[in-house]
């Protein structure tokens, strides 16, 4: 079966239009139903209901998607590797949750690229689940979270810890600053249960967020507090743009490396962990630049 069809169904799916699919995937809307139709003759079931303009997948396609996305990706990520150029050993899939990649992942990344010569890389950002599903799918071969992912197939443990300090745009006490727009970032299981110790009785944030660079921008353009990696708020604290907040105390959550125990880039992910364990966390160099006050 070629691939075409799935990446045609799937188009279909996310449209629910066969003109629009086609339109995007270049090809004629008689491809498009022929594709259809050659992929419910296989499967001998209907993917879609049709009625005019509106197209729905039934159960079956429903059940159908998950799978079809599985294909398409494992292919064009087989042709990726194979598409290296002929002076490149090995490619290497590094992903991480955006906040993550943020605070601590990009200056690894250019360290490590640095000093692999050899090697492609593929940097994703994604999330837990995402993430989880790359590497038993093996289109990822190492990720980064605050959470450990706990598979047999895996091998997961903490490989550095990342340093949260309570940040305000105003020179004020703890108690003080949760009164002012409060900015709840999550940054994992062990924080969530920990903040609700630390701090039982503050008010409820004026914000949630799951990424720690919209707590920073919200609160440098509104004001606020937010608890905030140091790697990633030290340049504008050095600037006077952000303080932390006086009596707050330290805070430390664990970072986890996960990959896959019997991962054909065994060799290169051992030799990223140990680089990875020599470098000390930094601001990206977007963050240093971000932070600089205008003249």
């Amino acid at each position: 079966m070629d691939v075409k069809v799935f990446q045609t169904f799937l188009e279909v799916a996310k449209e629910k239009h066969f003109g629009r699919a086609s339109e995007n995937l270049y090809i004629t809307q008689a491809a498009v139903s022929a594709r259809i139709k050659q992929l419910e003759e296989f499967f001998d079931t209907r993917l879609f209901t049709r009625h005019r303009n509106n197209i729905q997948l039934t159960s079956a396609g429903e059940r159908l998607v998950g799978y079809a996305e599985v294909m398409v990706s494992t292919l064009k990520q087989a042709t990726f590797d194979l598409s290296l150029e002929s002076n490149k050993a090995l490619q290497l899939t590094i992903g991480g949750t955006p906040n993550i990649w943020d605070a601590y992942l990009q200056n690894c990344l250019s360290v490590v690229t640095d000093s692999l010569s050899g090697y492609g890389f593929v940097a994703e950002s994604q999330g837990r689940e995402q993430l989880n599903r790359k590497l038993l799918e093996r289109t990822l071969d190492l990720a980064f979270s605050f959470d450990p992912f706990k598979l047999e197939e895996f091998k997961s443990h903490q490989i550095s810890e990342l340093s949260l300090v309570l940040v305000s745009t105003k020179k004020r006490p703890v108690d003080d600053a949760f009164k002012d727009k409060y900015v709840y970032v999550d940054w994992g299981t062990q924080f969530s249960f920990e903040h609700a110790v630390r701090h039982p009785n503050i008010p409820a944030p004026y914000l949630r967020t799951s990424t720690g660079r919209i707590a920073l921008d919200f609160i440098l353009e509104k004001g606020g507090c937010a608890y905030l990696p140091l790697t990633l708020v030290e340049p504008f604290i050095e600037s006077e743009q952000l303080y932390v907040a006086t009596d707050s105390e330290a805070w430390s959550i664990p970072l986890f490396i996960s990959y896959r125990k019997n991962s054909t880039a065994i060799d290169a992910i051992l030799q990223v962990e140990t680089l990875i364990n020599t470098i000390e966390p930094s601001p990206s160099f977007l963050m240093q630049q971000a932070s600089e006050s205008p003249e």
